[in-house]
């Protein structure tokens, strides 16, 4: 029977603000407490409250369960972050104090001015802006001089909209190659997102052809660590990207979240021994940023759904555990990441009664987790929770 370690990384669904949160412009986000309170009958999440998700925090909807067989709990990031790269590290046992740098007034000019150079046509924007918002406002300029919309925002980010007929998929990523070369030294964003979008005037839609060209992790993850000792790490949705495809033995590119959770039960299914790291990204890219709150409820309630085939699909060896990497509130004015708690959510079979983790001290608290239930050592950061569990 193989044993596996399966991390699902719901994207952007935090549980309450970071006491540092001030320093982020943060203060009163909760993205999971403050979605409860928007409805009146508050979540509905079933087989997260059975898991304990109602023991982590007061939410509307999700009652306390004191027969959970499982262990909740809370972490805290210790990266001075909220984006998706530094939080999915962090979770795979690297801590950067070091922030990437962001641009709230646009890029400096010898920036745009030698990625303009290198791609042989002149940029729009050079502006933060929502991404939604940004092609509505930018695209007819776009579409009439076939020059590239570039923006940023709160996040590490260098964001390239185009339309798919005007600038084809490849070359749209060929000049997210050529930015990932620029921005390097001062200027070594997290990211580099290509951000393709279809449609007509007054009605541009961002595709699902979004491509993200990320820097290596700085030093060892836990999936290099795991993958060095002969064992499977398999990457679902955009695992591959986030790592700059380090460490991973196998790499499963998808959709929309219903892929992503439909991936990682077949992985389930016929994986070897190893790590199953899933991102399910909709919660932030679809709904988050576009502080569509009924959405966002809409697609927890999705993955509640599927939750039961899940954990029917876990053997006795495997240990599940559900977390997030930042929040990202959909009720407050903004629509950038907030820095919040996450929730930690773990079971397995063997589990014979619940148990309450606490608040961890880093994220990375879940690389350690997996070095000790492969029976391996691990040098970063970290103490596991394993021995809490069984």
């Amino acid at each position: 029977m193989p044993r596996r370690f399966v991390i699902i990384v719901l994207d952007s669904v935090g549980i309450g603000e970071m006491p540092d949160s001030y320093l982020f412009g943060d203060q009163g986000s909760d993205t999971l407490g403050n979605l409860s309170r928007a409805f009146p009958d508050g979540l509905r999440l079933p087989n997260l409250a059975k898991l304990g998700l109602g023991n982590i925090a007061d939410l509307r909807g999700v009652p306390e369960e004191r027969n959970a067989r499982s262990g909740w709990g809370k972490c805290s990031e210790m990266s001075m972050a909220k984006d998706t790269t530094l939080g999915h590290w962090e979770i795979a046992g690297v801590i950067s104090q070091q922030p990437f740098p962001t641009y709230p007034h646009g890029f400096p000019p010898e920036i745009i001015e030698e990625f303009e150079k290198r791609i042989g046509r002149g940029t729009l924007g050079n502006i933060p802006a929502s991404g939604t918002e940004i092609i509505q406002k930018l695209g007819d300029e776009h579409v009439r001089t076939g020059k590239p919309i570039v923006y940023t925002s709160a996040d590490s980010v260098f964001q390239i909209a185009a339309h798919e007929e005007i600038v084809p998929l490849e070359e749209l990523y060929r000049m997210c190659r050529v930015a990932r070369e620029i921005l390097d030294g001062p200027h070594r964003v997290g990211r580099v997102i290509a951000r393709p979008f279809l449609g007509a005037s007054g009605n541009y839609t961002r595709t699902r052809n979004r491509k993200d060209f990320s820097v290596p992790p700085p030093s060892l993850t836990i999936l290099d660590v795991l993958k060095n000792a002969g064992l499977e790490t398999i990457g679902i949705g955009k695992i591959g990207d986030i790592f700059a495809h380090q460490g991973l033995t196998k790499e499963v590119p998808t959709g929309p979240n219903e892929k992503g959770i439909l991936a990682t039960i077949l992985e389930l299914h016929q994986a070897a021994d190893g790590l199953i790291f899933t991102n399910l990204v909709d919660t932030d890219m679809i709904y988050g940023h576009r502080n569509d709150v009924v959405g966002y409820r809409q697609c927890l309630e999705e993955f509640d759904g599927y939750l039961p085939r899940i954990l029917e699909a876990i053997n006795d060896e495997d240990v599940l555990c559900i977390t997030a990497d930042h929040g990202c509130d959909p009720t407050t004015p903004s629509t950038d990441h907030s820095r919040e708690y996450v929730p930690l959510l773990v079971t397995s079979k063997k589990m014979t009664r619940g148990v309450d983790l606490g608040t961890r001290a880093t994220f990375a608290d879940t690389a350690a987790t997996e070095a000790e239930f492969f029976r391996g050592s691990w040098p970063g950061p970290g103490k596991s929770y394993l021995s809490e569990l069984f």
